[in-house]
């Protein structure tokens, strides 16, 4: 009898600890945080995304220029189990079901997602040009939110949004700190900080999280990487590379792009030589009008030419224009001219979700011959 109470004792210890074996292995899982994926980004430098059971990591690692530290964001999916140890800035739950962006370049990236219905709040809606969004602001589903700058923060306090994605200059932003001590997640984009056309259209990945549609983004962004190299391909076809000239004046100077801003790459991947392609920097150079002549006037074509939209605007600014070759041809084209309905510019909001449009059109410009029937979306010739 003692014999087989010993037995029994030792069955009952042995199932205990292996169902304390199973309890604790259980545990580690939901704890663990290895990496199932580092999502690859062909072309982004300023943030990563790692894949972890039920959630994401995302890091924005330039938020806006010279930041000393980026920040990290944990997206997870209901009942994940986060770790308690693991370090990060913010938490979203996702999907998300509505959302506030505060630049236009958000919004292609929601309508290629097909989640453009849950932008409720937006500052300066005037600025948006697709008529998708502007439908929706139309039937008063989109709140206006101010300016960027000075956003409404009781209006979009009042909206609840489960996350804004907000973009700053700098450090210094008080009202994405205001509506983030309210308890709303604040995520910064930093997409404009990227200095290669497909580097700022990679950013769709970005986007993908909050929706928990990253397939769905990485799916977009491989069809505008394949349209773009294949425009690329194309351009170099062309036996001629002419000369161009970009930026315009501003209050006596002259503003360009640096060599090595994604401005010049779009001319470089055309099959053409930008002028100053030389040069390094971050934002714009400022020239005098006398130094861009003197390096210029021969450019056989000037692009982004700031506000203007006619010659006229431009001769009577300065009839000393009419010394540039450009303008002699007549090849000088603005993004100016193709505006939505409320005076939005569709370059600023489009342009960096869509590279390859705009790699088309200039190499419509500097080669008619590649594409004799294409019809620009962005770059205009101007008025006479």
């Amino acid at each position: 009898m003692l014999f087989k109470t010993a037995n029994l004792f030792q069955l009952l210890l042995t199932l205990l600890l292996f169902s304390g074996c199973k309890n604790n292995e259980s545990e580690e899982k939901n704890t663990d945080k290895s990496i199932k994926q580092e999502v690859e980004l062909n072309h982004a430098n300023n943030f990563n995304i790692k894949t972890y059971n039920d959630f994401y990591l995302l890091e924005v690692k330039k938020p806006w220029p010279g930041a000393e530290k980026g920040f990290t964001y944990v997206l997870f999916r209901e009942n994940a189990v986060i770790p308690k140890d693991l370090e990060y800035d913010q938490k979203v739950q996702i999907p998300v079901e509505n959302i506030v962006v505060t630049s236009t370049t958000h919004i292609p990236a929601l309508e290629a997602l097909q989640e453009e219905k849950t932008l409720i709040g937006f500052p300066g809606l005037d600025y948006i040009s697709s008529q998708k969004t502007r439908d929706l602001i139309a039937s008063e589903e989109i709140k206006e939110l101010g300016k960027n700058e000075n956003i409404n923060t009781e209006t979009l306090i009042e909206l609840q949004p489960d996350a804004v994605i907000g973009f700053a200059m700098d450090a210094s932003n008080k009202s994405l700190e205001t509506i983030q001590k309210t308890g709303i997640p604040v995520i910064y984009n930093g997409d404009w900080t990227e200095k290669t056309p497909l580097g700022k259209a990679e950013w769709i990945k970005f986007f993908g999280l909050f929706y928990d549609k990253l397939a769905k983004a990485e799916a977009v962004f491989s069809d505008i990487e394949s349209s773009y190299s294949e425009v690329k391909k194309l351009a170099k076809s062309s036996k001629s590379t002419p000369w161009v000239l970009s930026g315009a004046m501003y209050k006596d100077q002259w503003y360009l792009p640096y060599g090595n801003s994604w401005q010049a790459q779009f001319i470089k991947d055309a099959n053409a030589n930008y002028i100053y392609a030389d040069t390094e920097g971050n934002g714009s150079m400022s020239l005098s009008f006398e130094s861009v002549l003197e390096k210029a006037a021969d450019a056989d074509f000037w692009i982004s030419v700031g506000q203007y939209t006619s010659y006229s605007q431009l001769y009577n600014e300065s009839q000393h224009y009419k010394q540039f070759k450009a303008v002699q041809n007549k090849e000088v084209y603005s993004v100016s001219l193709a505006k939505g309905e409320t005076g939005g510019v569709l370059y600023f909001e489009q342009g960096p979700q869509r590279p390859d449009l705009i790699l088309k059109d200039l190499v419509s410009i500097f080669h008619p011959e590649l594409l004799p029937n294409y019809k620009r979306i962005f770059f205009k010739a101007l008025n006479k």
